[in-house]
């Protein structure tokens, strides 16, 4: 009985999201406005810029040849570090969809917050998390239902021009070097007291 209660209950929550996401299905990102102007600019030029370290200056703001209250139902923008297509190559995880929910070209968000019609601007530094590549960015202008109606990026439609390269840190994390040191310490901890053991049994055998 207990099993038939979690698979039905189960059921309902995977209709449930099924549904929720059905709100959203057939937005598409070629319906959306182009109408947000951004610039990406790295701190240091012709650098490839060092994860947990370098900084990219990210500005935004509503384009003057938009429409007049295009920024309406703006509630939040949403600015976001997006792969460039080289660094999507044989890389089906970051491919880029059409339908917004299945559009993996932007997983990284750089910052949410409330929208504000005045030019705005913010110095990032790029996260410890950033795996290598090509970026670029991009900003959503998001409605009060938590839907994209609008972007504008930092490149051109084909994401080809001012992109900027990140270079992953190297080595492992203190945390993990730490793991390892206590697992190596350990192994040898045991080898020994194996091999005392052993040496005892060895020396009990010969003496019967």
């Amino acid at each position: 009985m207990a099993i038939h209660t979690l698979f039905f209950a189960s059921l309902l929550i995977f209709s449930f999201i099924q549904s929720s996401r059905g709100e959203n299905k057939d937005r598409l990102f070629a319906e959306l406005q182009n109408s947000i102007e951004v610039a990406a600019k790295p701190i240091q030029d012709g650098v490839v810029l060092e994860a947990g370290k370098d900084m990219v200056t990210v500005k935004w703001k509503l384009k003057s040849s938009a429409k007049v209250d295009a920024d309406a139902t703006f509630k939040t923008i949403q600015v976001k570090l997006c792969y460039a297509p080289i660094s999507q190559v044989d890389r089906p995880w970051r491919k880029t969809h059409n339908e917004l929910l299945k559009d993996k070209t932007c997983p990284y968000e750089i910052v949410s917050k409330p929208y504000d019609k005045t030019p705005q601007s913010l110095d990032w530094t790029v996260e410890l998390d950033i795996p290598t590549g090509t970026y670029f960015v991009r900003v959503y202008g998001i409605d009060g239902d938590g839907h994209e109606v609008a972007y504008g990026q930092s490149s051109d439609e084909g994401r080809t021009t001012n992109l900027f390269s990140i270079q992953a840190i190297s080595g492992g994390h203190v945390s993990l070097d730490i793991a390892s040191i206590l697992f190596s310490v350990f192994s040898v901890v045991s080898l020994l007291v194996f091999f005392v053991k052993e040496k005892k049994k060895a020396k009990l055998e010969q003496r019967e």
